[in-house]
């Protein structure tokens, strides 16, 4: 695990991830969005490297990947993006989620190499599956990045035993079936996951897709380690990019609620 998460996870508080699109809707704003966000003491910030063809993610998030793309925002912004991050906080984790292609373009080696130099901590690669993914296990491994991985309420428990060779980090449940931003956990259900998931892994546990308030951070957190909060944050940038200002007022606000719905508020 790499220093930072294990910092983090050392105290049992609930957890509290975000998830934006690195550069939307711009650069700038981007930044500022993060910025808000950190202040916020949320504990990981999850950034999403935007890709054409999003197919894990909701019409949110597919959005807003279009709309970095189209103020044409590179790999290489993400990295100084997270590098800006590294200035103003250097003790919260950083997660980059997306996609194998934006690894494979400018290659292993480079990739791992320009998250060790800004302070990426972990990678979540949403369409590489674990019999796929040794050159990059390796090669993160070595740079002390986590590779986190995707447990689905399909994963059996023999499924769940290969997912979990090399898992690190802490995992990544998705709540629901399907894509973001789409329905809400069921508790029953997502309590008898987690329970099986804890008999054979001794990670952290974080919890994702389908949260959109401080009441869902409060149920979903009581059977998990964190939750993952996106599509939410998303839609406010969605539906104010003509005012940034109020743009910012908005996400400051809305961390904030969520963040005390994990009981370790400090305001």
């Amino acid at each position: 695990m790499s220093d930072r998460l294990k910092k983090t996870f050392e105290n049992k508080n609930k957890k509290l991830v975000t998830f934006t699109t690195g550069g939307d809707p711009d650069l700038e704003t981007s930044f500022e969005i993060l910025k808000t966000i950190i202040n916020n003491n949320i504990d990981i910030v999850e950034i999403g490297m935007p890709f054409s063809d999003p197919m894990a993610d909701g019409p949110t998030i597919q959005e807003s990947s279009t709309r970095s793309i189209e103020n044409g925002t590179t790999i290489q912004d993400i990295f100084e993006l997270v590098r800006k991050i590294r200035t103003l906080n250097n003790e919260i984790p950083v997660i980059l989620m997306g996609y194998y292609n934006s690894i494979f373009n400018l290659g292993i080696e480079e990739f791992t190499s320009k998250c060790v130099q800004v302070g990426v901590d972990g990678l979540i690669i949403v369409d590489l599956q674990p019999e796929e993914d040794a050159d990059l296990y390796l090669k993160t491994k070595k740079s002390n990045i986590d590779l986190i991985r995707l447990i689905t309420p399909t994963t059996n428990k023999e499924r769940l035993k290969t997912i979990l060779n090399n898992a690190s980090g802490f995992l990544y449940y998705v709540t629901v079936t399907g894509i973001t931003g789409q329905n809400s956990a069921n508790l029953k259900e997502l309590e008898t996951s987690i329970n099986l998931i804890r008999s054979e892994s001794n990670l952290p546990i974080v919890a994702g897709f389908g949260i959109k308030s401080r009441k869902d951070v409060e149920n979903i957190s009581t059977f998990t380690d964190g939750v993952v909060v996106g599509s939410s944050i998303v839609n406010i940038i969605k539906d104010n990019i003509s005012d940034k200002k109020n743009m910012l007022k908005k996400i400051d606000l809305f961390t904030q609620d969520l963040k005390k719905g994990t009981g370790s508020w400090i305001g």
